[in-house]
């Protein structure tokens, strides 16, 4: 066994409550800074599906007019995304309402 002397031990110590002070700060900084919620993040979700339908409505414009830089699988695939994350958002937003509906519907 090693013997420990009163400096390492010393030096431990002083590494442990540095440590400590920094998760405490790192803890209050958490704290202190807004925390995104449940409506910020569906927002963004809706202007994620926004943005693919403009996009892929864009770049179908763009086929349409012989622009060379759109191909047809590149159009395709954009307006498949689209579809789909609008179908999904869809699908959340039927979710929500009936879980609201479950819970207006609870007795108190």
């Amino acid at each position: 066994m090693s013997t420990v002397n009163a400096t390492q031990l010393n030096q431990l110590l002083a590494e442990m409550q540095r440590l400590s002070a920094g998760a405490q700060s790192a803890d209050a900084a958490a704290a202190a800074a807004p925390q995104e919620g449940f409506a910020d993040l569906l927002q963004a979700s809706m202007n994620k599906v926004n943005e693919a339908q403009s996009s892929a409505t864009e770049m179908a414009a763009a086929f349409e007019r012989g622009d060379a830089a759109a191909s047809l699988p590149e159009v395709m695939i954009a307006l498949q995304k689209a579809s789909l994350s609008f179908q999904a958002m869809t699908e959340v937003r039927n979710q929500l309402v009936n879980a609201y509906q479950e819970i207006m519907n609870m007795p108190v």
